[in-house]
């Protein structure tokens, strides 16, 4: 059972790169898909219990930009014996900002609030209580490139 967190810029890939590679193998976790409940974060982590303690792997899909935004996460698969699986979604504003010109609806968010994340972004740590962590960059030609990172390569 594997608990995946997504670390990453709004329109950095991680939706896309989700459905190519998780869909059929883990239940999708997004506040991007909460937009009618009040509390969007007490949800996601509601829903991530259930699906953990159903024994099924989860992906939480979100920028979870910072080590705090990260803990509870973390601290709840270690709790329920999943593998902690941390994916760094590699990129940098103005890609994301580009791409997310192209989103329509509700799927395309304000620039200013890839601009808040890009502030505070931070690459995520073995310190943290991951188990694996992978870096992942948008290839040229719209794949993706995923690289394992060594447990003692810093950041």
């Amino acid at each position: 059972m594997e608990l995946i967190i997504f670390i990453g810029l709004q329109a950095s890939g991680k939706s896309t790169f989700y459905h190519q590679h998780f869909e059929t193998t883990h239940i999708h976790v997004s506040k991007d898909l909460l937009h009618n409940n009040k509390k969007p974060g007490r949800r996601q982590m509601q829903l991530v219990e259930e699906a953990l303690k159903a024994g099924q792997s989860v992906v939480v899909d979100n920028t979870n930009p910072t080590p705090v935004d990260r803990e509870p996460l973390i601290r709840l698969g270690h709790e329920y014996g999943a593998e902690v699986i941390g994916y760094y979604f590699e990129s940098n504003t103005r890609s994301s900002l580009e791409r997310n010109k192209t989103r329509e609806g509700k799927a395309r968010v304000p620039d200013v609030a890839i601009y808040v994340t890009a502030s505070k972004l931070a690459s995520p740590t073995y310190a943290e209580g991951f188990d694996t962590l992978y870096d992942v960059h948008i290839a040229e030609n719209s794949g993706f490139e995923v690289r394992a990172r060594e447990k003692n390569e810093v950041q």
